[in-house]
């Protein structure tokens, strides 16, 4: 099947309704969760502008003896947000900041925990695949909750250290857009494959698939994470993330047990 037909049905599959009823919630969990993280994080930082540490240092002459005195003042509650909200070009930059800060974080949390709740709904989507396209293919499957709880794990683990790793390319324009963004999409890459494949196919089918066709799978979930970079466009899309991915995985695996019947 070409790639275009295999988009096009795709988007078929996704405009049925059972799949718009399986995209209602990984819909309205993640934009309530992110609606509650953006304002908490947007707080934060206006908390955080409430309270600022002043230091002066003021000298004296006492009979002709200087005298140093410092003095630490703590200024709180709203004095430096009333301070910077009385100009309009320091009002603009402090609101801007807070909420591109936040704005940014919330983007970014929004497609790991849409990217862990699809994993709770994969298996019925594939199955519902299965029951429209592919009977000929059986569902085997080579995870279990252990594993997979393990493999989530270590994945977020490494992303984490990925981004320790690359904070000295944030700085960088250009490079640091790519320093952003690669720890999450390995994360992505993944977890989205690793729960499609897990439900369809054995381990050993699945390292040949990773082998043969690991290039191609790559560029897919790279364009469906830049994809998922367009705000609410996760909200929307995860499900048909797995239609498309499942397609894939499904021909793939039809592919490989038709060459082991044939030999």
């Amino acid at each position: 099947m070409s790639e275009k037909n295999l988009i096009l049905l795709s988007v078929k599959d996704f405009f049925t309704k059972q799949m718009l009823k399986y995209s209602l919630a990984p819909f309205i969990f993640t934009i309530v969760t992110m609606y509650i993280l953006f304002f908490v994080v947007a707080g934060i930082g206006v908390e955080s502008l409430g309270q600022m540490q002043v230091q002066t240092t003021e000298t004296t002459m006492q009979n002709g003896v200087p005298h140093t005195e410092s003095i630490s003042t703590l200024i709180e509650g709203t004095a430096i947000i009333q301070f910077l909200m009385s100009y309009a070009v320091t009002s603009w930059i402090a609101t801007f900041l807070i909420y591109a800060i936040g704005s940014f974080l919330v983007l970014y949390a929004s497609i790991f925990i849409a990217i862990l709740v699809i994993g709770f709904l994969t298996p019925f989507v594939l199955k519902e695949l299965q029951r429209r396209h592919y009977q000929d293919v059986e569902m085997i499957g080579y995870s279990n909750i252990i594993s997979g709880l393990f493999l989530v794990m270590k994945w977020a683990t490494i992303m984490l250290l990925l981004f320790i790793f690359l904070i000295p390319f944030y700085f960088i324009p250009l490079l640091n857009i790519i320093a952003f963004n690669l720890p999450l999409y390995y994360f992505f890459h993944k977890m989205i494959t690793f729960d499609i494949s897990s439900n369809i196919c054995t381990k050993e089918e699945n390292k040949k698939i990773h082998y043969f066709s690991a290039n191609k799978i790559r560029l897919k979930t790279l364009v469906l994470y830049i994809v998922s970079l367009i705000p609410f466009a996760i909200f929307f899309g995860a499900i048909y993330y797995v239609i498309y991915l499942g397609h894939t995985y499904f021909l793939e695996v039809r592919k490989l047990r038709s060459e082991n019947h044939a030999n």
